[in-house]
This record gives C-alpha cells, structure tokens and sequence, in this order.
C-alpha cells in the first residue's frame, strides 16, 4: 500500500526464503510456551523459513530469554530473534519484576546488536487469557520477525548504496 507518490516506501516483506531465525523459549508455564512455539513455528514454515534455518533453545523462565537472545545475537548467524514464553500474574510483585525487566532486556539486546528481536512473552492476569492468546501471539511473532529481518536486510542494502538525488 502507497501512501504517496513522491516519497520512497518501503513495503513490508513477508517472505521467509533465506532467513536464520533463532527462538528462545521459557520452560516455565510449559503448556502455553509450547503453544506459542507451535504456532510460531508453524508460521514461519508458511513465511517460507526452511526448518534447517531455525534454532530453538529453551530456558528456565522469562528473566533467563534476554542472555540467551544476547548469546544468539552475538554469534552474528541469525536474521531475527524470537522470544517465546508466558508470565502469568500471581500474588506478589515478582509478576511485575519479570514481566518489566525481561521485556526490557529483550529492547537493550535487540538494540545493542542490531537484530529484530519479536516479543511473544504473554503477560497475562491469569492462564485462561494466556491460552486464549498463546496461538495468535506465536503466529505474530513469527510475521513480526520476517518482516522486521527483511527490512533491515532492505535499509542494510541502501546504506551501501549511492544515496537518492
């Protein structure tokens, strides 16, 4: 879709072909983590990223996702991140605590290396909400990291050309 004429657009790129994509997952709330892996997997597949272009690791739980990403990020093999996993609110502050800084980390590491990173940490009041997402929210972090990775592929691309006139 052009919004005008007379100004260069670049357009979103959901074609997968080509892509590295590397996904960290929390293991705690197993059940809706895995229900986000599914569908983001799933979706990437359909984007066209080959099965032997993505990575999983997994880690204890949403505050570990950030070191992990970082890890991944500086190994330079990958196109776009995802970060997969649930925080479900409790009784106490600790929702606040991982909710907030492992959502933090994934911006400082997205950042600092210079890679698309996708959010698919739910955070929700309850794992009903979390379930009722988990299939939505996995399929748009795999769309999310596609077209991200392909427009820093596309601005990494006019750097090296000769500026417009």
């Amino acid at each position: 879709m052009s919004y005008y004429d007379n100004i260069l657009e670049i357009d979103s790129d959901l074609n997968g072909n080509g892509l590295c994509i590397g996904i960290v997952m929390s293991r705690f709330n197993i059940d809706v983590s895995e229900g986000l892996l599914s569908a983001c997997t799933a979706e990437l597949a359909r984007l066209g990223v080959q099965e032997a272009d993505i990575v999983l690791v997994t880690v204890p739980g949403a505050l570990e996702i950030p070191l992990a990403l970082q890890k991944l990020a500086i190994s330079d093999r990958y196109d776009a991140l995802i970060a997969l996993g649930a925080v479900i609110h409790g009784e106490t502050y600790h929702f606040d605590v991982v909710a907030n800084e492992s959502a933090r980390g994934l911006v400082a590491v997205g950042l600092e290396y210079d890679i698309p990173i996708a959010n698919g940490i739910l955070t929700t009041d309850n794992e009903d909400q979390a379930t009722a997402r988990m299939a939505e929210k996995g399929a748009e972090t795999a769309r999310v990291a596609v077209e991200m990775a392909n427009l820093l592929l596309t601005l990494g691309e006019m750097d090296q050309s000769t500026p417009p006139s």
